[in-house]
């Protein structure tokens, strides 16, 4: 069988000096072979120096060696011209699109293996030569490839920016700072460079070590959601054999257990894991900018370096999640002592402590979140909301987009079960649970706002359909003067100034209801904690009843979209 040749190309057999074919071939003692010609002009070339190195590899001999052609690579050399050699792959000498080619040939470009910092120039390995051979190039600075390097030239001057401008956070050259630059706070690249990596290296340390509580805050919620699947297998266990003696009076309140338990599991296991993955994203983030901020580090070009910091440099701020705040491991394990009470107290109290079962496990949580403090905190849970048309009274008008609403003549709206018809209000479009803030702009006469459940009553001017004078909603009054709490028809006077921005703060979950005046801090008005049975709706009431009338002074209300 004919064993297959083996393929060179013509840079197999080229100089590295001339980048020819290599003609006369000598070996030298290192082992690279070049064109007679070439060598021996290399080292006449080094005659003062008593030291002759080789091209390639730079090892130094003396005293200079004896050259002999290399006849058997001559020959081979002769041979391959006559039978034909592989061109050079496009890829291994020239550049490609993305490679950074020498500025100094001409016609097709080779690669650049060096750029130089001074010359601002980037060279192939036969122009890179003088750089090597020359005592007038000994201080220039040599880096690998870069491009753009033209970027590093004052567009003004022509001058080299060895410079950077402070005032202006841009690189100059010496003659911009004593012309358009004059007075400004300058210094060398390389003196701001040196105090910007300073400043890079504490980043990442503060990033490592963000990485490193991220980490174990993952491992922590990791092993959370064990815990809480394991509790509540043993708590699903240990009241099915409870509530088993019951199963006369109780078979279809067992199941009603089971489902609660699984669901709360399944609601409480995904809110782990979402913040879970949310770290886990959080980490992968990290790493990237530490990445980056790693490579600019080590960047040599001091100009591309101080260009690029700001953008790499600049950190986001991190919401501190590095502290998981859960409930000891004892999970469903008051549900089990819920339902043993049952037995005793079945015949006579079995719709009371029902709802004490129901309610031990909707108050199950794992993750004890703080609440926010500072307004970018409380955006973090921001949402869009949007009025509903189909509940507004025929007196309000609202706006395209559904996020104002105004006092005005009556308008002609279509019958609607869920349309307010004595009170002035609105509710949202949006139902709410889990963590919401939303705010709202007033002036006018008064203004409420409000968060209700769904059923509450919409026909007519009773108590009953207003908000806060029922047990379904909740309600923070404002005119001009004060503020007024309303729940279940009570009311509370709210101390302090009458803000004309309201945040509102609700975390379904806590049966937690939070209003804010909103400026450049967050100043609590009012607080309530209780139990929310159902989703809750964003609601606006307008005016007062005096008389029998409404006295409205031209009332808005606005929710503005957050970005």
């Amino acid at each position: 069988m004919a064993q297959k040749g083996v393929q060179l190309d013509q840079e197999t057999f080229s100089c590295s000096i001339c980048l020819d074919l290599l003609k006369d071939p000598v070996a030298i003692p290192c082992g690279h072979s070049y064109c007679m010609s070439c060598i021996k002009t290399h080292w006449d070339g080094e005659a003062g120096k008593n030291i002759h190195s080789c091209p390639q590899c730079r090892q130094t001999f003396t005293p200079r060696p004896v050259l002999v052609k290399n006849t058997m690579l001559a020959d081979l050399v002769e041979q391959l011209k006559k039978t034909g050699l592989e061109p050079a792959a496009a890829d291994h000498c020239y550049g490609g699109a993305k490679d950074v080619v020498c500025d100094v040939c001409t016609g097709r470009k080779r690669k650049a293996v060096k750029s130089c910092l001074v010359c601002l120039v980037s060279y192939c390995h036969k122009h890179l030569q003088p750089h090597y051979e020359s005592a007038a190039f000994k201080k220039h600075k040599l880096v690998d490839p870069l491009e753009k390097l033209q970027k590093n030239i004052c567009s003004r001057h022509g001058e080299v920016m060895k410079m950077f401008c402070r005032t202006d956070r841009q690189c100059i050259c010496y003659l911009c700072s004593v012309d358009k630059h004059k007075g400004h706070d300058t210094v060398s690249s390389a003196a701001e460079r040196t105090e910007r990596q300073t400043e890079l290296e504490v980043s990442r340390q503060k990033i490592q070590q963000r990485i490193k509580d991220k980490q174990k805050d993952v491992k922590a919620l990791q092993q959370e959601a064990e815990t809480i699947s394991r509790c509540a297998d043993e708590a699903v266990e240990k009241n099915h054999k409870i509530l088993t003696e019951l199963i006369r009076l109780m078979e279809e309140r067992r199941c009603d257990v089971e489902r609660q338990i699984r669901f709360k599991e399944e609601t409480e296991v995904s809110r782990v894991k979402e913040l879970e993955s949310k770290l886990e994203q959080e980490l992968s983030e990290l790493r990237r900018k530490d990445a980056e901020m790693d490579k600019l580090s080590h960047t040599h070009d001091h100009n591309q370096f101080l260009l690029q910091y700001l953008s790499v440099s600049k950190l986001r701020e991190d919401p501190d999640s590095s502290h998981i705040h859960i409930h000891p491991r004892s999970y469903f394990e008051h549900v089990t002592m819920a339902v043993s009470k049952l037995i005793d107290k079945l015949q006579l109290s079995l719709t009371e402590e029902w709802t004490n079962i129901s309610l031990s496990i909707t108050q199950t949580q794992v993750l004890l979140e703080p609440e926010p403090q500072t307004k970018a905190e409380f955006l973090q849970y921001s949402r869009e909301i949007t009025l509903d048309p189909n509940t507004v009274h025929e007196r309000l008008l609202l706006s395209k987009k559904k996020k104002r609403v105004t006092v005005k003549q009556k308008q002609n709206y279509p019958d609607h079960p869920d349309r307010f018809s004595g009170w002035h209000q609105v509710l949202s479009r949006e139902s709410l649970t889990g963590r919401c803030y939303w705010e709202v702009e007033w002036s006018g006469k008064r203004i409420g706002v409000a968060v209700t459940y769904k059923d509450i009553k919409r026909k007519g001017s009773s108590d009953e359909c207003r908000f806060g004078n029922n047990d379904k909603s909740w309600a923070l009054y404002c005119d001009n003067d004060s503020l007024e709490f309303y729940h279940n028809g009570v009311s509370s006077s709210v101390p302090g100034p009458v803000p004309f921005r309201i945040g509102v703060y609700l975390d379904h979950t806590a049966g937690i209801l939070s209003f804010y005046s909103v400026s450049e801090t967050m100043t609590l008005i009012h607080r309530v904690q209780t139990t929310f049975t159902q989703p809750l709706y964003a609601g606006v009431g307008f005016g007062f009843r005096w008389g029998g009338m409404f006295v409205i002074v031209a009332s808005t209300a606005h929710f503005p979209k957050f970005h």
